[in-house]
């Protein structure tokens, strides 16, 4: 008989368990909202869980509401005299004037509830807080930044400290991104693009202040500046010096005519919701995927570009194992997702080996030390990291990311991958060859041999077709091929047009040195598709396939459902090019499950009886349930490197 499994390990389909009380709850959106506000009171607030109630019933005016997030002045009494905050979370859709549910709300359960000093109101896009005072014998609500920290300090929610900056934890930062954009969107009268460019402006002057230790942080915005004119204008001068700094350190992605065009009240009132966080040590993680989904909502799928998602780059990372003197490229970089991920995984082997053998954290090494480290870091990242995109607005985007995760912003640069080389613009080839360190004349596909590492997504479908004789002209892949006396034989006639993804495969055979190491991902029809047979072959002669990643049909979901397969390639030497010589065996893999439905939802890891699978972690120094991502690229870096060394592959 088989045995009922343990429901305190388990969780009903359509649940999550809260984080504060550890109680199964729907998973709607709304509830989304407030676990990671949850969180956020935790961790980022230092609130105990023991002060923190959900649901909480009160009486207000012949009702007994439930309040959404309710904090009490003492882990000993719940009643409603003792309630000192009030959070009610929405989900997006949900107005903050909405006559029921809205900002009026909070203030009705707050005026309910005579000793409770603050509330909250979010739907994850909007947020707004207020002080409750109380000035000859009525409530007084005054606007704030946010609500104070358990140590009841005030003064740090309108000018933070530089020890007082708090790390991001799960998708608060995404949240504030989001709330951010949506305020600047809505007041500022700018498209949806040009409102997250503006954003990333600001963003830079909060990294920028980060940087500049040990002065005293300018990036911040009182609550009484935020609300009135004077002080509005006072901290957009405050930021304007600020971007001053930023536009000649960074004079590759500004140009000196930059401005930041924002109201003074959306300026302040942006910069007041980032300046709790620190940029800087907020996990690489959290900052990628907070960057990538709000780059990926306003820039993507207009040109064939559908974003890499994280996981996916940080799988083919991981399998290609980059090593710290090897040249990287991405011919079609996006927002530069393989890049960073790249970056983050050296800088993590390099901790790691630092660590090692000076047998301490970095984090408890002497100043000198960590100049050291972080002079290794710039040399690396400065060096070896590059980036290529026909788009300017992504390629801007690709710099902005590539800063937010310790640079190596300096070789991204614009231009039209697929042109001949010698029709490239002069001032591309000049920044391309000073950031190579190489006098290498780009005159024909074959100088382009300069990389170590070529990982790409290159924009594909037939809705973009290439049919510039001028380019196809220069690709083997841009001809008819025939199938004759038993092998594929190139035509002289071109094709009429083709696909760019099969240009770009040919593109990263030409930018490869012998024996380099790639990472592609393409659609499944040059994987199998009759027609594209000579495609096939074609890589077979240039490339021993190492290995073939056929990815979950999810995986670039909502926004496209093509199905897509991962080709880990080694570039043969020039002597045994052409030859269809494919002896070695390939690591074929088919990722089942990619942790996210079609809707993009995440998918959690079930039991035989359907349940989600709950693990206990310590997180933050106290036990909480998690439920465990259903994501096979987690698995498959450490499947490849067993399987690479039980089949003894030189790799």
């Amino acid at each position: 008989m088989t045995k009922a499994p343990n429901k305190e390990n388990v969780i009903p389909d359509g649940y999550i368990v809260d984080y504060i009380d550890g109680k199964f709850r729907p998973d709607t959106p709304e509830e989304y909202v407030r676990q990671n506000i949850e969180k956020k009171l935790v961790l980022t607030h230092q609130y105990s869980k023991d002060k923190i109630q959900i649901e909480h019933q009160i009486s207000a005016f012949s009702k007994k509401p439930r309040i959404d997030i309710a904090i009490f002045k003492t882990d000993k009494n719940f009643s409603q005299q003792n309630i000192e905050i009030i959070i009610e979370c929405k989900k997006e859709n949900v107005s903050p004037k909405d006559k029921k549910d809205g900002v009026g709300q909070m203030l009705s359960y707050m005026s309910a509830c005579p000793n409770c000093s603050w509330g909250m109101w979010t739907n994850g896009k909007s947020k707004f807080v207020y002080k409750k005072e109380i000035k000859k014998g009525k409530n007084e609500f005054i606007d704030y930044n946010d609500i104070p920290s358990n140590d009841g300090s005030i003064d740090d929610i309108d000018k933070p400290k530089r020890k007082n900056l708090k790390n991001a934890v799960e998708d608060n930062l995404l949240l504030v991104f989001k709330t951010c954009h949506n305020h600047i969107y809505r007041n500022d009268g700018l498209g949806k693009p040009e409102a997250f460019f503006q954003l990333l402006k600001v963003i830079f002057c909060k990294i920028e202040d980060e940087r500049n230790f040990p002065n005293e942080l300018e990036f911040y915005s009182t609550s009484n500046e935020r609300n009135n004119s004077d002080g509005q204008l006072t901290v957009q001068k405050r930021i304007h010096r600020i971007f001053e700094k930023v536009k000649r350190k960074y004079n590759k992605i500004f140009s000196g005519n930059d401005e930041i065009n924002l109201k003074p009240r959306s300026l302040a009132w942006t910069v007041s919701e980032l300046q709790s966080y620190s940029l800087l040590t907020t996990n690489i993680d959290i900052k990628g995927k907070a960057y990538e989904e709000i780059v990926g909502s306003n820039l993507r799928g207009d040109k064939g570009q559908f974003f890499t998602p994280r996981n996916v780059t940080k799988m083919c990372v991981e399998i290609i194992s980059p090593k710290e003197n090897e040249k990287i490229l991405d011919p079609a970089c996006g927002t530069g997702g393989f890049l960073v991920s790249a970056l983050n995984d050296l800088i993590e082997t390099y901790k790691s080996k630092t660590e090692k053998n000076s047998n301490q954290k970095v984090i408890n090494m002497t100043e000198r030390e960590r100049n050291l480290f972080n002079d290794k870091i710039n040399e690396f990242s400065n060096n070896n990291f590059f980036g290529l995109d026909i788009d300017p607005e992504l390629v801007k985007a690709t710099k902005m990311n590539m800063v937010m995760n310790n640079d190596g912003s300096g070789n991204i640069l614009q231009c039209d991958t697929l042109l001949h080389p010698h029709e490239w613009e002069t001032e591309f080839k000049r920044l391309f060859l000073q950031g190579l360190k190489s006098d290498q004349n780009l005159t024909k596909n074959k100088d382009l041999e300069l990389f170590d590492i070529v990982l790409s997504n290159p924009p594909f479908g037939s809705k973009i077709p290439v049919s510039d004789p001028e380019i196809l002209s220069q690709y083997d892949l841009g001809y008819i091929w025939r199938f004759e006396n038993e092998k594929w034989n190139k035509t002289e006639k071109l094709q009429t047009s083709v696909p760019p993804e099969q240009l770009f495969i040919e593109r990263c055979f030409h930018f490869l040195k012998p024996k380099g190491k790639a990472a592609i991902v393409l659609p499944d029809g040059i994987l199998n598709s009759p027609g594209l047979e000579f495609i096939r072959y074609w890589i077979m002669t240039k490339f021993y396939i190492i290995g073939s990643l056929d990815l979950h049909e999810d995986t670039f979901q909502p926004k496209n459902g093509t199905q897509t397969s991962v080709l880990i390639l080694l570039k043969k030497e020039e002597k045994n090019q052409d030859k269809l010589d494919q002896s070695n065996k390939i690591f074929m893999a088919k990722l089942d499950n990619i942790g996210q439905d079609k809707r993009a939802n995440p998918v959690f890891k079930k039991d035989d009886y359907g349940d989600e699978i709950l693990i206990t972690v310590k997180e933050n120094g106290s036990y909480v349930k998690k439920k465990i991502i259903n994501d096979d690229t987690l698995e498959i870096p450490t499947s490849f490197k067993n399987w690479i060394k039980k089949e003894k592959i030189k790799w």
